[in-house]
């Protein structure tokens, strides 16, 4: 730690027990703050990261990730029950690999393990986190949360930022579950979608014909221009069929394999290094990647 490095006599040295007091202190003050409702949500720091979009990041103050983690931890609970089966993004026993897997589940399903010819609808949202509107989302909140002073805090948090929701924060992301629960309520049980996977704000239908999946992409876009102030992005509304593969969270699935994207491949190769070797392998461990582990062994 810093202050144990400090030379004696120079400068003042800050032991353990006055770190922790100062710490202690600062709680206090900051559970006193939310009691008496006078608690003020500080600035966010913004960066930008590649991974590998360029993405910016507005990190919030220590004092205000608290908040936000002690807010996530009781709403999570609350709506994460709610949600529907197949919304894979930031939810406990989730993730990317499950997604993909179950997409394989429902492609063998409904093609009769390959057996019948099947289309595939791939849509994201333009802009999402940007597109978030505030009222909205607290009103999808309050439906759920009867506590004013709960309610309170959480439009403290979401009016913290100026449009939409920032990329950084814990809360974010089950902000982001919470909105798209109406699309996936909507298609799931509105238009009775059986083959329906959400990631964050990529989503895949499956179907038998494409002027099913376009008569769908119509009632989606309505829903989410009238319900939610959302548009899907016009350049990655996508109709193919899946003898040609789909590309879903970095992976490519065929009827019968499944490989890694064709720039995910590239940037692994191009990164892969002692340091995360054993991160990258452990992507490739879920697709056919034998010959990229070959050829990063081989650098």
């Amino acid at each position: 730690m810093a202050w144990r490095e400090f030379k004696k006599g120079k400068r003042k040295r800050l032991d353990v027990q006055e770190f922790e007091f100062n710490l202690g202190n600062n709680l206090f003050q900051l559970h006193h703050e939310l009691r008496t409702k006078t608690y003020q949500h500080g600035f966010y720091t913004p960066f930008y990261v590649t991974d590998p979009k360029l993405r910016h990041i507005h990190r919030a103050t220590v004092r205000d990730r608290l908040v936000h983690h002690a807010v996530f931890r009781v709403l999570y609970h609350v709506f994460d029950k709610n949600f529907i089966f197949d919304s894979y993004s930031c939810r406990i026993d989730k993730g990317t690999h499950r997604a993909v897997n179950r997409l394989e589940t429902f492609c063998g399903k409904l093609s009769y393990n390959n057996t019948r010819n099947i289309f595939v609808l791939k849509c994201d949202i333009r802009k999402f986190f940007d597109s978030v509107d505030h009222q909205t989302l607290i009103k999808l909140i309050s439906s759920k949360i009867k506590d004013g002073n709960a309610v309170w805090l959480i439009e403290k948090i979401i009016k913290s930022f100026n449009k939409g929701l920032p990329l950084g924060n814990v809360t974010s992301q089950l902000f982001a579950n919470i909105y798209l629960n109406e699309l996936d309520q909507f298609i799931k049980h509105g238009l009775k979608e059986r083959y329906y996977i959400r990631y964050c704000d990529d989503f895949i239908i499956l179907g038998y014909t494409v002027g099913h999946l376009m008569e769908t992409v119509n009632k989606i876009n309505n829903f989410l221009a009238d319900n939610l102030k959302l548009t899907p992005h016009p350049d990655k509304i996508i109709i193919r069929k899946y003898c040609q593969g789909i590309d879903f969270l970095g992976y490519v699935v065929m009827p019968t394999h499944r490989v890694l994207r064709t720039r995910t491949k590239k940037r692994l190769l191009r990164r892969a290094n002692n340091i995360n070797i054993v991160s990258y392998l452990g992507v490739l461990k879920h697709c056919k990647g034998y010959l990229i582990s070959k050829k990063i062994f081989a650098k």
